[in-house]
């Protein structure tokens, strides 16, 4: 018989021969070898995520452990948040021990959570640790151009403000364009939160607790108008939420007027503020208004870029002297 077909005709029938006695997991392979599955007919859950993932594995760099753990993490995202163990082990395309060991260690470390209760998995709050600090890191590049134009439309001292830690930070400052201009501090930490707009700003947005852990250290008096009860504190913010900006006439600094706005993310977290200061000479009614109207112009802007809700009302009322 094989004397009836050419040298490479035998060289494939041969081949054919070897893999059907071979049995049927080495005819597998073989026909994985010759003819690979095209990757693309994958339909279900995470099937493109694993195409890339697959990719990745030729790279020497690739740590498995590492890749495979972030992989579920995207996959609990995906799957709107929480996710149980058969779940994602199907979606994920690992086995259930290795879903559940590392699930395990990412709960240690607070990038999930178990759904008390129920045989659920969530994200875990050190996420939202670590992306709410990502868009600090990126909240001076995105502000700039918005305290320039209220420093040009107001000619006024802008600041960006961020809580980090414990401390609310200057982050940037752009001085007034006036030859009298207010000296309200330089780029650091904030040494009165309780006594500045830009300061009450951000606390009006925070949970009680947090911002006592701020206030850990006193509120000290600054002027005859700064406010050093915290239950006083705690009415001034809701005024601050209900009006969607913060005030403050010379708490900080005498003859020093300054409002602010908060900058809020799509969870409604706060994560800065923008204000503008005044010396009392220049504080009429009409331009304490105006730049009242333009931080919260910004900080509107800028809560949208960082997908956060409109928080501010749409509605401002005249500043009273």
């Amino acid at each position: 018989m094989i004397g009836l077909f050419s040298r490479p005709e035998s060289r494939l029938l041969y081949a054919e021969n070897v893999l059907t006695r071979s049995g049927r997991e080495t005819s597998l392979n073989g026909r994985e070898k010759i003819l690979p599955m095209d990757a693309t007919t994958l339909a279900e859950a995470g099937a493109k995520a694993r195409l890339n993932r697959a990719n990745a594995k030729g790279d020497r760099h690739n740590i498995q452990s590492v890749d495979r753990a972030l992989y579920l993490l995207e996959t609990i995202a995906e799957a709107g948040g929480e996710a149980t163990l058969t779940e994602l082990a199907t979606r994920t395309g690992l086995n259930i021990s290795t879903c559940h060991h590392l699930l395990a260690t990412l709960i240690q470390r607070g990038f999930a959570t178990k759904v008390p209760g129920r045989r659920l998995y969530a994200l875990g709050a050190r996420i939202l640790c670590l992306g709410h600090t990502c868009l600090q890191v990126d909240l001076p590049r995105r502000a700039q151009r918005y305290l320039e134009a209220i420093n040009r439309a107001t000619g006024e001292t802008v600041h960006l403000a961020a809580l980090h830690g414990d401390a609310v930070i200057t982050l940037a400052v752009r001085e007034s364009l006036h030859a009298v201009r207010v000296d309200t501090g330089k780029i650091g930490k904030l040494e009165a939160p309780h006594a500045t707009s830009i300061g009450k700003a951000i606390l009006a947005w925070l949970p009680e607790d947090e911002m006592r852990r701020i206030l850990a250290h006193g509120m000290k008096r600054f002027t005859n108008n700064t406010i050093t009860e915290f239950p006083a504190l705690i009415e001034s913010l809701r005024v601050v939420r209900r009006n969607g900006y913060a005030i403050d006439r010379e708490e900080f600094l005498p003859g020093v007027i300054c409002v602010g706005a908060a900058i809020r993310d799509q969870a409604g977290t706060v994560i800065g503020a923008i204000s503008a200061s005044t010396p009392t000479m220049r504080a009429s009614e009409e331009h304490v208004a105006s730049m009242r109207d333009e931080i919260i112009a910004a900080t509107r802007a800028l809560s949208a870029e960082f997908g956060g809700p409109g928080s501010q009302s749409s509605t401002h009322r005249a500043v009273a002297n």
